[in-house]
């Protein structure tokens, strides 16, 4: 069962120092924080452990000063050592019931779908909410299996209850489509972090998604 019943994000923020294309991440982070974002994701894929750690323990400084939750993308050992407010993992990932085992019984669990028949699998049961991932193709993310798109994620709604988070070059136009086919919540990385102004960016988009 999900420990978190209800989930009041509206737009999540998922950064690198990479996405963040040689602007300061943790300035990008808190400027997308003013505009509007609700949630935050540390995705540093390809950083080692203790590099991991160093910008989560710095960004985390911004997010508790904020009062935004930190999540961590498939890093138990940084999860942990920060107090994260939850994680979010992939299929090739450490998997939710695992989590649930270690140390993550009271944290929030993202768990990505990349296939319909997840939503009947143990670890969709016990995760908090579901990233839809990607709901169109993305440069950012090439590792993944089905692009969605809105029929997709429509159908993805009618079968689950669990909060949707979609992801996949989502932007300004097409942010409110994504929301009316069924996400509850909206992920972005470029259109924040590539943006010259991150907090318009981020506000424009809470604008977009509250209309």
């Amino acid at each position: 069962m999900s420990l978190i019943q209800s989930f009041p994000y509206q737009l999540y923020l998922v950064i690198s120092e990479t996405d963040c294309k040689g602007k300061n991440f943790l300035d990008v982070a808190e400027q997308a924080i003013l505009g509007g974002v609700d949630l935050i994701q540390l995705r540093e894929k390809n950083a080692s452990d203790l590099d991991f750690l160093e910008k989560a323990i710095r960004l985390k400084e911004i997010t508790d000063k904020h009062k935004i939750p930190l999540i961590i993308n498939d890093n138990v050992f940084v999860a942990k050592e920060i107090d994260a407010f939850g994680i979010h993992v992939g299929n090739k990932d450490t998997q939710p019931t695992v989590l649930r085992e270690n140390s993550f019984q009271n944290k929030t669990v993202g768990y990505s779908i990349e296939y319909f028949e997840q939503l009947e699998n143990p670890e969709t049961v016990i995760s908090d909410y579901l990233g839809i991932s990607p709901v169109f193709r993305t440069d950012t993310k090439t590792d993944t299996v089905t692009e969605w798109g809105l029929e997709g994620l429509m159908k993805i709604r009618r079968l689950t209850e669990k909060p949707l988070v979609a992801i996949g070059n989502i932007h300004l136009k097409n942010a409110k489509s994504v929301m009316e086919a069924g996400a509850d919540c909206i992920a972005v990385v470029s259109e924040i972090c590539s943006a010259k102004n991150p907090q318009k960016a981020a506000f424009n988009l809470k604008n977009e998604i509250l209309k």
